[in-house]
Order: structure tokens, then sequence, then C-alpha cells
């Protein structure tokens, strides 16, 4: 399963029906609590987490603290915030993009990351 952390309805519609129509399973994780309750009762394989979502940049070291290396994080943000896009470099994400990045590449993104063990 991929979770998602989005900062607004839009994001968080985007990539549910992304996935949905993919196939992919595509849950949210909100808040911390919702995270570390997916990580411990399901087969998370990736978390992709806006980091204009508040609390962005707390879901990526909570990943890698609870989820360890199994769980691939990856990133996206505005590319004017540099300092946001590197922070969550240094949290340990996996993979950071832009958003227009992220956008562009969501279909294919989300198949790599659902077909990965």
């Amino acid at each position: 399963m991929i979770l998602y952390a989005a900062a607004d309805l839009l994001w968080a519609t985007r990539i549910k029906a992304t996935a949905d129509a993919l196939g992919v399973p595509c849950r949210p994780a909100r808040n911390a609590a919702m995270l570390r309750a997916r990580l411990a009762n399901s087969a998370v394989r990736a978390l992709i987490v806006d980091l204009e979502a508040e609390c962005g940049l707390d879901l990526i070291a909570l990943a890698r603290a609870e989820g360890g290396s199994g769980v691939r994080v990856v990133a996206f943000g505005p590319h004017v915030q540099k300092d946001r896009l590197q922070a969550a470099r240094d949290a340990g994400a996996d993979e950071v993009l832009t958003r227009g990045a992220f956008d562009h590449a969501l279909p294919d993104l989300l198949v790599s990351l659902g077909a990965e063990a």
C-alpha cells in the first residue's frame, strides 16, 4: 500500500484518483497518529508527502524511524521553496520532486511504488 499526506484536497484527490485508476492501493496518512497506525497495521511500501502539509517533514522523519528502509519516501513541493526541498532530503526522503515534476510523473511513480516489494 502507498500512503499519502497532502496539504489540500486538490492534491489528495489527484493522488487517490490516479492510484485508483491504476489499481494501486493508496490511503491517506494525514498526521503522525494516522501514519503510525497504518505502518503498524498494513504492508506499507511507500509514503508520498506534500511538503506544503504542515506536518510533512515530521511524517518523513516518522516514516524513517518507524517504517525503516522498507518504506520508500517521496516528497514534493514548490520549486521556489528550495530550503524545504532540501529539508526533505535531510529528513530522509528517498526522492524529492518539484510539484511540476511530481504532477508529470505521478502515474509512473505510483505504478513503480506499488510494484516495489
